[in-house]
């Protein structure tokens, strides 16, 4: 089942807005301690072992110092992540401008394509490969 156009929006702009907040929270270095380590990963919190996503914040912050080696170092997400954080806002003005649903069809399709297992298989290996990194550099 197809998710809505209003439903997909609301999601991605509260995603986005969250994202930002977290990025200005970080920057900031409210939420780091002494060590320089940030602390809100539940699985590293409970098992001491870094998740596949961990370094992904100090990824884009490095980004966007213009530090692209030290930020694919960090967690290589980082550049997805912010990818989306720019082109998503963008994006859904343009479809509320235009009054059209090229998002929406978009991320139906990408949703159908990802969920093949010629694609999942090697997006998973993707996943865990980045995850045992993490691990590796003692993330």
């Amino acid at each position: 089942m197809a998710i809505s156009r209003n439903r997909l929006y609301a999601i991605l702009i509260l995603s986005c807005i969250a994202g930002c907040v977290w990025l200005f929270l970080n920057s900031s270095n409210h939420l780091v301690n002494n060590t320089n380590e940030i602390t809100v990963c539940m699985i590293k919190h409970i098992t001491n072992i870094p998740c596949p996503s961990c370094g992904a914040t100090r990824s884009v912050l490095s980004i966007l110092q213009g530090e692209y080696l030290e930020a694919l170092y960090w967690n290589p997400l980082g550049f997805i992540l912010i990818l989306i954080a720019v082109t998503i806002p963008i994006w859904i003005t343009f479809d509320c401008a235009t009054k059209k649903n090229s998002l929406v069809q978009f991320y139906n399709k990408a949703e159908t394509i990802l969920r093949q297992k010629k694609i999942a298989i090697p997006a998973l290996f993707l996943v865990l490969a980045n995850w045992f990194w993490n691990i590796y550099k003692g993330l």
